[in-house]
């Protein structure tokens, strides 16, 4: 869709150019040497490859997602355990720590996006990263957690929300 845009864009462009210059001159010459020009262009409005950068910057997003958030879920399970335990303000020493891992993750997610060729999984790794910082400030989505069972309701919605922005560049 990009290219389509881009091509109709540049061929906009080029055909604007050509009609104001051929009003311009009185030969008929110039003409087909502007229409000549057209194909000339049309090379250069392929969108660039970003494919090889973006499996680099996807891996690293990817062994994020799979090892920066083990520590996460370490501190929901403390966080639960806890709560279970009525042990009110162990509990909350861990959701804070939960939340500081989720602040981390997305400021991870964010780094290692940001270094991406493609300004489209730039974009979605700041959103993506954003929602990981919302989350973690986010004491209605901590305080639904009480068990196990929650966590388990809970977690798989909130994961495909964190995950989305960046899922369509880094597909498996």
């Amino acid at each position: 869709m990009r290219r389509a845009m881009l091509a109709v864009t540049v061929g906009g462009v080029l055909l604007t150019s050509v009609a104001c210059h051929s009003g311009d001159q009185a030969t008929t010459t110039s003409a087909p040497s502007a229409v000549a020009s057209l194909p000339a262009a049309e090379p250069s409005s392929a969108a660039p490859d970003y494919s090889a950068d973006t499996r680099l910057v996807c891996g690293k997003v990817q062994e994020v997602f799979t090892q920066d958030l083990k520590d996460f879920a370490v501190d929901l399970g403390k966080m639960i355990a806890n709560k279970e335990a009525k042990q009110t303000a162990a509990a909350a020493a861990a959701r804070k720590a939960a939340g500081d891992e989720l602040k981390r993750v997305g400021a991870t997610v964010k780094k290692e996006t940001a270094a991406a060729q493609d300004p489209e999984l730039r974009a979605a790794g700041a959103t993506s990263a954003a929602k990981f910082v919302k989350t973690a400030g986010d004491d209605t989505f901590f305080n639904k957690i009480k068990s196990t069972s929650d966590l388990n309701k809970i977690i798989e919605s909130q994961m495909a929300e964190w995950f989305t922005p960046v899922a369509g560049y880094c597909a498996a």
